[in-house]
């Protein structure tokens, strides 16, 4: 059976406390039982030296003044100890009236300082001291003892309240830690019941944060975050369906209606070929539509397969300056660049980099007007490759900027004007700028033109000359012819 997270807690707690309660009165028990036997070693010890003591004092005056000395003293202590006191031929001198020890001679004691035993004397255990001592030229052997009975019934006392108390202070500790766990997961059962409410429909609620500076609100915040990069993805794949079927369903209906009008009546073989260059033009249209969702797609679904490899970025934006430069010139466009001959040395894949310029050079040619230009410059600036792409086109206007990079997005005054496209080319560069740790920026006004400018961080295999090198001014122009 799977036990909850709150029981599981209960259980350890139960556990770890109930081992603490063990090893704290086992401590506890030995503490008592070594406190009891240094303080019976010490009371034993010192009625040891007053004998002693006594002895030294009263030697002198002959055994029975020793033996008055004695009884003398032993009326003095009424706690229950007793001594006796023998001659070093085992002679006795003097016994405790009140408990006679026993008739047999006790363990020799060691000449090289007090010895201790335990034994029972009259029914009862006593804790005793012996000594053997010699004063004035005379050996005496010294008992004292100790009853150790007031000690052991403390200590069975104690015990007892161990075990009346131990079984009762885990369970209430555990009922406690039942009770605390309950509170302490109170909120991560808020954090389930208000995740539980959240759904495809309603991903813009948000779980309430608790003011506790701890774990669960690092957890809910968390979580919160990730619910807005959820809510954010799936608003862009609904928009990006939305707007692909639209796009798609455009260019499918044409060549639906131009393939029906064809076949309405017989026709001319012109009159065939042009239908069939309509349908021709729309689908191809519609392949490049398609591509640039696959590419996308692929990107989302981090399944876009990048070759990088260190290249010279030079050469490509010279190719594609040559390319671009015939394109221009038919459509009435001036196209100028200012690339230079110094290696821009790069680490990326190739024919997404060729993507990427063709992305922003085809959309500067296409909303620039007839008898515009076109510029593009590239220089070393900051340990990063700089390319700019300027045209003297329709220009967007402030309040689009910040779209200019999303899916679909196209300026109204690019649809005013019908300019053909389907708004994911920016979206593509933007991708492969940010898949090789770059960027793209734009500047804009409206119907003043744009610049867009392309920053890629440059190999670190780049000599140090030309990483030092000042950066080639970008305002510079070599047009082509």
């Amino acid at each position: 059976m799977s036990l909850t997270v709150r029981a599981r807690l209960t259980l350890l707690y139960f556990v770890v406390l109930a081992a603490s309660f063990v090893a704290f009165f086992w401590i506890c028990d030995f503490g008592f039982r070594r406190g009891i036997e240094t303080t019976v070693n010490d009371a034993s010890r010192s009625n040891l030296e007053i004998v002693e003591r006594v002895l030294s004092l009263s030697s002198v005056k002959g055994t029975s003044k020793i033996q008055k000395e004695l009884t003398e003293l032993s009326k003095l202590w009424a706690n229950g100890a007793i001594f006796q006191v023998a001659e070093g031929d085992g002679t006795w001198i003097f016994r405790s009236p009140r408990f006679l020890l026993p008739q047999s001679p006790l363990p020799t004691p060691t000449t090289t300082g007090i010895s201790f035993l335990t034994t029972n004397l009259d029914s009862e255990q006593y804790r005793i001291a012996q000594k053997i001592v010699a004063v004035d030229g005379h050996v005496f052997r010294i008992s004292a003892a100790v009853p150790t009975e007031p000690f052991d019934q403390a200590l069975d006392r104690f015990r007892l309240t161990e075990k009346r108390f131990l079984p009762l202070l885990v369970v209430l500790a555990s009922l406690l830690g039942y009770w605390l766990s309950g509170r302490a997961m109170a909120p991560v059962n808020r954090i389930i019941e208000s995740a539980e409410q959240i759904g495809v429909q309603n991903l813009s609620k948000r779980l309430e944060v608790p003011k506790t500076a701890d774990e669960l609100q690092r957890l809910t915040v968390t979580l919160n975050a990730m619910l807005d990069r959820i809510e954010s993805s799936v608003q862009r794949i609904r928009q990006f369906t939305a707007n692909a079927s639209h796009d798609l369903r455009t260019p499918l209906s044409l060549i639906r209606t131009h393939a029906e009008i064809a076949l309405r009546r017989t026709r001319s073989e012109m009159e065939y070929r042009e239908s069939l260059a309509r349908i021709l033009s729309v689908s191809e249209e519609t392949t490049g539509l398609v591509e640039s969702l696959l590419t996308l797609a692929r990107a989302d679904a981090g399944a876009s397969h990048l070759h990088f490899a260190e290249m010279d970025l030079t050469g490509a934006l010279q190719k594609t300056a040559s390319q671009f430069a015939i394109l221009a010139g038919s459509k009435g466009l001036a196209f100028s660049s200012q690339i230079g001959d110094t290696p821009l040395l790069v680490k990326g894949d190739s024919a997404a980099l060729d993507s990427l310029l063709h992305a922003v050079l085809e959309n500067a040619l296409k909303y620039t007007p007839s008898g515009g230009f076109v510029r593009l410059r590239a220089a070393q600036n900051m340990g990063n490759a700089v390319t700019e792409i300027e045209d003297t086109g329709i220009g967007i206007a402030a309040g689009d900027l910040p779209r200019i990079f999303d899916r679909f997005f196209r300026a109204d005054q690019a649809r005013s004007r019908e300019v053909p496209g389907a708004g994911l080319g920016l979206s593509i560069a933007r991708w492969i700028a940010e898949t090789h740790n770059g960027r793209i920026e734009v500047e804009s006004q409206l119907g003043a033109g744009s610049v867009f400018r392309i920053v890629l961080p440059l190999s670190t295999t780049t000599t140090t000359a030309r990483t030092n090198a000042v950066a080639q001014p970008l305002d510079s122009e070599a047009t082509l012819s």
